[in-house]
C-alpha cells in the first residue's frame, strides 16, 4: 500500500553516484508508480540533494512526532556516529508488514551499527491513535524506536510520499539513500555492508538497547495473544481459534472447553505432530472433514491439519513470498509455489476448492484439492477497488471471505468495502457495500449504516455468512455489521465505537474474525486478545472462558551478558545455612541513569561445583525489576556447612542511559565471590557500590 492524499511521489535523484559501492542501479528523477509493491534496487551511497540533515536542518526532523513507542524521544543529534534506516509505514498496509522480518534481521546483524526508527504516518482515522499503534507494535513484536507522526510532521520534513519508504541516514545525518515500495532483506543487507565499509572510520559502534512493548512484562501474558480468525463448526460442536500471536491453533468445543493446542508456540514453518510443529502469525481457517485448512500468514503458506493423525503438513506454499505472477492464471503445483500473505480461506459446500484471499497481491487465489494445483481466480494484483469480471477487477487486501454457496463474499480491508464475486461461468465482481470505481477510492472509509456506496467501514478484516444475511466485522471501527443480502441494508449489529473489553454493553476492540453457528456468532476480539460470543436471539454478548488455557512458556536457555564489568571480590565468609541475603548495589557512573523500562536478568551460578543450589534457583536466571540496588535470595540445595568452599558468580545485565536522553546501552556487571562457610559469619552479604 503506497498512497498518500497529499500530493504524486516523486525520487530522490542522486548524484556524485560512488560506482564501487552502488547497490543496484541509479536513480533519477522519475514518477513512482501510485502503487509501490516492490523495488528491484535500493539506491545509491550518494548524497541527497534535498537535504543533509545536521548541516542544513535547523530543527531536528523528528519534532512534530505525537508519542514514541519503545523508547523515550530521540534527537536525531544523539544518532550521530550512526547509519540510521527510517521506516516510514502504516499498521494497516501488507506491503510494510512485509518489510518488518527484514528490518529485524538487520537489526541484528548491524546492532553495533545500525538504529532503525519506524515512522508510523496513519492512513486510517483509528491509525492516529497511539494505543492503537502501541497494540500493533507490541502484535508485530517490533523492537525498535517507533513515532506516532500522526500530524504528518515527520514524512513532511523528509518529503516522503507513499507507503513504505524506507531512508537512509549517514553517521552525520545526512540522507545517502531512499526507496519506496518493497526492498528485500537481501538488497537492505547489501547495501548497508558497502556503507558500513565505507564510513568505518566515523561509526560508533556501541549497541544502543530498546524497551520493545512485546517485551515489557504484561505482554504475552493472556492465553490469547491477538487471535485473527476464529471458526465455529455446529455439526462437530467444536470451536478452532487462530491464536495468532502466540503462533498457535487452539480447538476447544463451543463452550471453551477441553482445549487442545496446535503448534509449540515458536515462529517457523515446521511440519509434524502437534506438539512440534510451527507456524507463523497463522489467520483464515477452514474445515472440511476431519482436515483443519490454514492460512499461515507470515510463512506465505497453507497448512493442512490432520485433527485425526494430529499432524501439520504444508499444503501450498514454499516459504517465500511471492510477487505478481500473471502465469498463475494457469494451474500450478502448490507445494513450489510462492505466495503472498495469505489472510483467509474457505470452500463452497460439496466444492473441492479452497478459495484464498492473497491479501499480499491483493488477489483472490482457488487451490484445487484433489490435483494439488493452484491458480490465480481474481484480480490484477492492481490494488484499487474496481467491479468487472474477474480478469480485470482490483481488490485491495482481500483480508477476509464466506460464501453462500453461490457468491464468494470478500472483505477487501484497503478499499473499506464488501465485495461479492459470482462462482460459476463468467464470474462477475460487484461492490456490495462501499464505494467502487471512483478516484481515491482507497481513502473512502468512514462509519456510516445504509445501502450500497452510501456504506462506510473502516478496515474491515472479518466476514461470516447465515440466514441471508452477512456479518462484517468493522475492525477499526471496533464493531460489528450485518447486511441483509435481500436488501442491500447494513446496520451496526455489535459495538458503539469504544475500544474497550465489555459484555453490558456490548463493546469491541479491532475484532479481526468471525463465525456463525447456529444462532451464535463468534468473534475474535482481537486487540482484547479475547473471544466473546453474540446470542443472535437475545442480542446479548459474553466473554468465553477459555477452560484452563495457559500462553505459551518461554524458551528455556541462560540470557547473555554483553559488554561485561568483571569483578573478582575478596573471599568472603557466611553463615553455614540455607539461605544467604544477597544484596546487589550495581555502580552506575555519575552522569548516567538506569532505565526501568524493562527487566533485568540475573544468573547465580557456582561455577565447578554442582549440587550447591538449591532447584529452586532457576538455572536459567530470572528477570526481576529494574533498581540500582536490590537483594537476592540465594538457596542452597542442602544447607551449608562449616569449611565449606566454593565461588559464588552473580551476573546481572542492566541498561544504562545518558542524564535527559532516552538511548541506552547495555552493561552487564559480573562478580566472582569465592566463598568460606564460617560459623558466626552473617547470612547477609553486600556487593558493589552503593546506590545513591
Amino acid at each position: 500500500m503506497s498512497r498518500q492524499p497529499k500530493s504524486w511521489l516523486r525520487f530522490l535523484l542522486g548524484f556524485s553516484v560512488l560506482t564501487s559501492l552502488a547497490v543496484a542501479a541509479i536513480i533519477a528523477l522519475r514518477p513512482l508508480p501510485t502503487i509501490s509493491r516492490s523495488s528491484a534496487a535500493f539506491g545509491n551511497l550518494a548524497p541527497s540533494l534535498q537535504r543533509a540533515a545536521f548541516q542544513a536542518a535547523p530543527a531536528d526532523p523528528f519534532e512534530g512526532g505525537v508519542a514514541w513507542l519503545n523508547s523515550g524521544p530521540i534527537r536525531l543529534r544523539e544518532l550521530k556516529g550512526k547509519l540510521v534506516l527510517l521506516d516510514f509505514w502504516t499498521y494497516c498496509c501488507i506491503n510494510c508488514h512485509h518489510i518488518l522480518p527484514s528490518l529485524a534481521k538487520l537489526e541484528e546483524k548491524y546492532k553495533n551499527e545500525l538504529v532503525v526508527i519506524g515512522v508510523h504516518t496513519p492512513k486510517f482515522d483509528a491509525e492516529h491513535d497511539t494505543e492503537n499503534l502501541r497494540h500493533k507494535v507490541d502484535e508485530y513484536k517490533i523492537k525498535h524506536p517507533v513515532i506516532n507522526d500522526a500530524e504528518q510532521a515527520v514524512w513532511s520534513a523528509f518529503n516522503v510520499h507513499s507507503w513504505p519508504t524506507l531512508v537512509v541516514l549517514g553517521p552525520s545525518g545526512q540522507e545517502i539513500a531512499r526507496q519506496s515500495g518493497e526492498v528485500s532483506f537481501e538488497i537492505l543487507d547489501q547495501f548497508l555492508g558497502k556503507a558500513v565499509a565505507k564510513y568505518k572510520a566515523e561509526l560508533n559502534v556501541e549497541p544502543f538497547h530498546f524497551f520493545a512493548e512485546s517485551e515489557k512484562a504484561a505482554a504475552a501474558q493472556t492465553p490469547l495473544l491477538f487471535p485473527g480468525k476464529i471458526l465455529a463448526d455446529l455439526p462437530s460442536k467444536r470451536l478452532f481459534i487462530a491464536d495468532t500471536g502466540h503462533n498457535r491453533l487452539v480447538v476447544t468445543d463451543l463452550d471453551g472447553k477441553s482445549p487442545i493446542l496446535i503448534g509449540e508456540g515458536g515462529s517457523g514453518l515446521t511440519d509434524g505432530l502437534f506438539e512440534k510443529a510451527q507456524f507463523n502469525r497463522p489467520q483464515g481457517l477452514d474445515l472440511i472433514g476431519d482436515t483443519l485448512y490454514v492460512a499461515d500468514t507470515e510463512n506465505h503458506a497453507l497448512r493442512a491439519v490432520d485433527l485425526k493423525a494430529k499432524t501439520v503438513t504444508t499444503l501450498a506454499g514454499n516459504g517465500q513470498q511471492s510477487q505478481r505472477d500473471p502465469r498463475l492464471r494457469l494451474n500450478a503445483p502448490a507445494k513450489s509455489t510462492a505466495l503472498s500473505s495469505p489472510w483467509d480461506i474457505t470452500h463452497a459446500p460439496g466444492a473441492k476448492l479452497l478459495y484464498i484471499a492473497m491479501a499480499g497481491t491483493h488477489q483472490i487465489y482457488r487451490l484445487d484439492l484433489p490435483s494439488g494445483k493452484i491458480s490465480l481466480w481474481a484480480g490484477t494484483g492492481m490494488e484499487d477497488i474496481v467491479d468487472g469480471p474477474v480478469n480485470s477487477a482490483c481488490f485491495a487486501q482481500p483480508s477476509g471471505l464466506a460464501t453462500d454457496g453461490k457468491h464468494l463474499f470478500v472483505a477487501d480491508s484497503e478499499g473499506s468495502c464488501v465485495r461479492s464475486i459470482t462462482m460459476g461461468a463468467g464470474s462477475q465482481v460487484e461492490t456490495f457495500a462501499g464505494q467502487h470505481d471512483v478516484p481515491n477510492v482507497l481513502f473512502s472509509f468512514g462509519d456510516v449504516d445504509g445501502v450500497g456506496d452510501v456504506v462506510r467501514f473502516q478496515h474491515c478484516l472479518g466476514l461470516a455468512y447465515g440466514n441471508n444475511k452477512l456479518y462484517v466485522a468493522d475492525t477499526y471501527n471496533n464493531k460489528v455489521k450485518v447486511c441483509d443480502l435481500k436488501s442491500g441494508n447494513v446496520q451496526t449489529l455489535i459495538g458503539k465505537g469504544k475500544a474497550i473489553a465489555k459484555d453490558k454493553p456490548a463493546e469491541l476492540y479491532q475484532p479481526g474474525g468471525l463465525s456463525l453457528a447456529g444462532n451464535t456468532l463468534y468473534i475474535a476480539d482481537t486487540n482484547n486478545h479475547k473471544i466473546r460470543r453474540f446470542d443472535l436471539a437475545s442480542q446479548t454478548v459474553e466473554t468465553l472462558d477459555i477452560e484452563s488455557l495457559s500462553p505459551p512458556a518461554p524458551k528455556a536457555g541462560k540470557p547473555s551478558f554483553r559488554n561485561p564489568v568483571t569483578k573478582t571480590e575478596a573471599k568472603a565468609s557466611i553463615a553455614p545455612a540455607k539461605e544467604l541475603k544477597l544484596v546487589v548495589a550495581l555502580p552506575i557512573p555519575p552522569g548516567f541513569k538506569l532505565n526501568t523500562e524493562g527487566t533485568m536478568p540475573v544468573l547465580i551460578e557456582t561455577p565447578g561445583h554442582t549440587g550447591i543450589l538449591s532447584p529452586e534457583v532457576p538455572p536459567a536466571g530470572a528477570r526481576i525489576a529494574p533498581a540500582k540496588q536490590f537483594t537476592l535470595d540465594v538457596i542452597f540445595a542442602e544447607g551449608l556447612k562449616a569449611g565449606q568452599i566454593f565461588d559464588l558468580k552473580i551476573s546481572v545485565g542492566a541498561f544504562i542511559c545518558s542524564e535527559g536522553s532516552s538511548l541506552c546501552t547495555i552493561k552487564s556487571y559480573i562478580w566472582n565471590i569465592p566463598i568460606e562457610a564460617k560459623a558466626g559469619a552473617s547470612d547477609k552479604l553486600v556487593i558493589g557500590a552503593k546506590s545513591e
